[in-house]
């Protein structure tokens, strides 16, 4: 039956169909056959329960803020804060593209929205320097995938859901390995310039300097409200959502002036579109995985896999590891957390895995499989906002794949990375 119940659904997914088809198709099937003792009023409530946590309240409105600082002038702001560091640095550019997605990502929390707003202005930038446009592409698909690390991230926040895990320690579990990635990044990218004979520009004056950092002061208040905010104790992270997207109104629409009262109509409606499709994903994909949970598929797949492993959680990682990043290079991230979290956390409750550590693992390998071919969906975002083709937007990318699947490794062998900030904020 497993057999058959992978085959529907790898052909249905082969066929082109969304991935809500093969979900609500594989539920389905075991419904009706003799896997499970339930009927559609059991999906139902599932699919109901799996939308239900007040948490998930924060997505629509961490994308909602994201939208409006796209739409807006925060982007060129934190540009120009990075660029008046590192463009007297061999490979500048480029690094200066890495650390801007990043920055971006601590005030939208979205890798796609960081692909717009920053691939836009830098491409042409790195084009213009020499760089190759394949280079630029892949460089700029991976560095904003490090917004998943960085909070706000929505995908600590379905994970945090899923496993009951705190999402404000999830946010600062995430900080230091983005940091790290952007370290590795950084080092890549000035090894590059120094092959490729690209010489750095001139040094920023220090009256530049105090001038980009002057005007980036209100936008990096994002982060300090977000992060600061919930464990300071102020507010939940559901409300944290509502004063980011409270903070980028009056960012864009009062002092910068960069959105109007009436862009805001269609900005809602792309939030609305896209919460509406993650929401389906999340409710059906709880609806399978509770399925899949009764038809007894977790021991079955992963019983002699926990008895092998015994209490051994450096090769539970790297199981872990494994699973997510190849289902996060076949299918989005979001619905690889909401089938496959399920399925190990026997493996992580057996092995005594720190859940917020884990929780960084997958988050990463979801990082990793966003720009990773065959459909890592920020190559597809690259491709609709650059109009390149397939081949030439994925052409750069094994290095930098390369490097988060070392910084995998990495995070594996020394947790404190990831657990250190964490443990500060509980005491």
């Amino acid at each position: 039956m497993l057999t058959w119940l992978a085959v529907i659904m790898l052909v249905l997914l082969l066929l082109g169909f969304p991935m809500m088809v093969p979900l609500a198709a594989g539920t389905l099937f075991m419904m009706f056959t003799d896997m499970t003792f339930f009927g559609p009023d059991q999906a139902v409530s599932w699919m109901i329960n799996g939308i239900g946590s007040w948490v998930l309240a924060a997505v629509p409105m961490f994308i909602f803020a994201a939208d409006i600082l796209t739409k807006g002038h925060t982007a060129n702001r934190l540009l120009d804060v990075v660029d008046v560091f590192t463009r007297h640095v061999r490979g500048g550019l480029p690094i200066t593209t890495a650390a801007s997605c990043a920055l971006f990502g601590a005030v939208s929390g979205s890798t796609q929205a960081t692909v717009v707003a920053m691939g836009g202005p830098m491409r042409p930038r790195l084009l213009a320097r020499g760089y190759p446009d394949s280079f630029a592409l892949a460089l700029i698909i991976n560095a904003s995938d490090i917004a998943l690390l960085i909070p706000p991230s929505i995908g600590f926040i379905v994970y945090g859901v899923v496993m009951k895990t705190s999402i404000g320690d999830l946010f600062l579990a995430g900080i230091l390995p983005g940091i790290l990635i952007l370290a590795m990044f950084a080092v890549y990218c000035y090894i590059g310039a120094r092959l490729k004979g690209i010489e750095p520009e001139p040094r920023a004056t220090w009256a530049e300097r105090f001038k980009a950092v002057r005007r980036v002061i209100l936008p990096m208040g994002f982060p300090v409200l977000v992060v600061g905010g919930i464990y300071g104790g102020f507010f939940s992270a559901v409300e944290a959502s509502a004063v980011a997207v409270a903070y980028a109104f009056i960012l864009e629409v009062v002092i910068y002036r960069q959105v109007s009262i009436r862009d805001l109509g269609s900005l809602a409606l792309s939030t609305g579109m896209i919460t509406a499709v993650v929401f389906i994903l999340v409710a059906i994909g709880a609806a399978f995985s509770q399925t899949l949970g009764t038809a007894g598929v977790p021991e079955q797949i992963l019983g002699p896999v926990i008895e092998g492993i015994g209490d051994n959680q450096f090769l539970a990682l790297l199981l872990i590891a494994a699973a997510f990043f190849v289902g996060c290079m076949f299918v989005d991230p979001i619905v690889v957390i909401l089938i496959l979290v399920p399925i190990f956390k026997p493996l992580v409750e057996s092995t005594g895995l720190d859940p917020v550590h884990v929780g960084v693992i997958v988050t990463l390998q979801a990082a990793i499989g966003s720009a990773t071919p065959p459909f890592g969906c920020d190559i597809f975002t690259a491709i609709a906002v650059f109009r390149r083709p397939y081949m030439e937007v994925i052409r750069g990318t094994p290095p930098f794949i390369a490097i988060l699947v070392l910084a995998t490794i990495i995070l594996i062998t020394f947790p404190q990375i990831s657990l250190l900030l964490p443990s500060l904020g509980g005491d």
